[in-house]
């Protein structure tokens, strides 16, 4: 018997277990895995980026973006730096705000633990629930294990991302069958692939990386990020992608400046007067070598196969500007997604309408809450994933 079982010891579910059973509850923690919070020691490669010094609601997508700003803004990244002050452990800033631990993720994991035995929480790992069932003074859960029950039952499974580390949809599967509303989930923070047919000009380049402007969709609906692209062989990867592959919609086109910051047109048109350099020379110097002679190469602008060998004082300025316009332009369809193996996190969830936004807890079913990444709050790429979970499990564990 105890006050509070969470199930998912990810970083929200021990985060939560930890808050929790420091507030004198007693708590059990449930996970299925053998080896604890894979996807935090994968974080990061390795490092851990544990926050976002720069966190807010405008960082994360949900259909309903107001829901995560009372948890934000009770649990903020300066109190998790206190927590790994604490702790002894350092960090540093990559970039963007973006925070990773000096030491391995290893060590966040530990300090997790540790704020668990501090809290005297109970484990059962590896350990799989069979069933639960509401009772009048909470609930029963049938486990491999045996049979637990509790007063509050916290939801911590997370997304469906990452199948081969243990993601699984019981938060979901849970979440309906208590009555609640699932936003479509679908893979977030992932990379974007293209049939083989359209992508056959740009395999080669697969290895090439350069910062980009990206952007999809078109007014309230529409969004746009300026980070480092990777061309791969089978699509396109790296931050800017991942971002933008969250608001990216099935048969919807993305729109892509390969050289942002500058007017490549004016810059070809200026170079043009009495230069006996060819395209190809000049274009290298304001891209990638191998991204301008394989772009001139599979004649992606339309200009003529043989663009790239004729001198730029000789060519017309409508197929500089052309030129310009395809790299600057760049519009293609992306065929789909590399899927939940390679996702990051998982967009959709638990519908944050049925949720309480100061507790997390399931308006329609007493004791019953939902926190981290199993709820319909989806964050950027740059720690925002991690801060979302330290909030939602705070203010979980402040009502359990």
């Amino acid at each position: 018997m105890f006050d509070v079982a969470v199930i998912g010891a990810g970083a929200a579910g021990m985060m939560c277990a930890a808050l929790a059973g420091q507030r004198g509850r007693r708590v059990v923690l449930i996970d299925h895995a053998t080896k604890l919070a894979e996807k935090i020691r994968i974080s990061g490669g390795g490092r851990c980026n544990f926050t976002n010094k720069d966190a807010g609601p405008a960082n994360y997508v949900s259909a309903n973006p107001h829901f995560c700003r009372s948890a934000l803004s009770r649990y903020t990244p300066a109190d998790f730096l206190a927590l790994m002050a604490r702790y002894r452990l350092g960090w540093h800033e990559k970039h963007r705000g973006q925070l990773f631990c000096d030491e391995s993720s290893d060590a966040i994991i530990r300090m997790l633990k540790s704020e668990c035995d501090i809290g005297h929480v109970e484990w059962r790992m590896p350990c799989s629930v069979e069933s639960v069932v509401q009772q009048e003074n909470g609930f029963l859960l049938q486990t491999s294990s045996g049979p637990i029950r509790a007063k509050s039952l916290v939801i911590a499974t997370g997304g469906l991302s990452i199948p081969a580390i243990g993601a699984t949809d019981f938060g979901f599967k849970l979440a309906r069958q208590f009555g609640l509303k699932i936003i479509e989930p679908r893979p977030a923070l992932v990379p974007l692939t293209f049939d083989s047919a359209s992508w056959t000009p740009f395999a080669p380049l697969a290895g090439v990386a350069l910062e980009v402007d990206i952007r999809t969709g078109a007014g309230k609906t529409g969004m746009h990020f300026k980070e480092d692209l990777l061309f791969t062989h089978r699509g396109l990867s790296g931050p800017a992608v991942l971002q933008i592959s969250t608001y990216w919609n099935p048969g919807q086109p993305i729109q892509i400046n390969l050289l942002p910051g500058v007017n490549l047109a004016e810059a070809l048109l200026t170079a043009k007067p009495g230069n006996r350099q060819q395209v190809g020379s000049v274009l290298a110097g304001l891209l990638p070598r191998r991204l301008a002679e394989q772009w001139l190469s599979a004649d992606v602008a339309g200009v003529g196969a043989d663009f790239a060998a004729q001198r730029i004082a000789d060519v017309s300025d409508k197929s500089l500007r052309k030129l310009a316009d395809s790299l600057q332009n760049w519009q293609v369809v992306p065929s789909g997604t590399e899927g939940y193996k390679k996702a990051e996190v998982t967009r959709g969830g638990v519908d944050t309408k049925a949720l309480d936004q100061q507790t997390m807890a399931a308006r329609s079913v007493p004791g019953l809450h939902f926190i981290g990444e199993s709820v319909d709050v989806t964050g950027w790429l740059g720690g925002y994933n991690f801060q979302w979970a330290w909030a939602s499990a705070s203010a979980c564990a402040q009502a359990v």
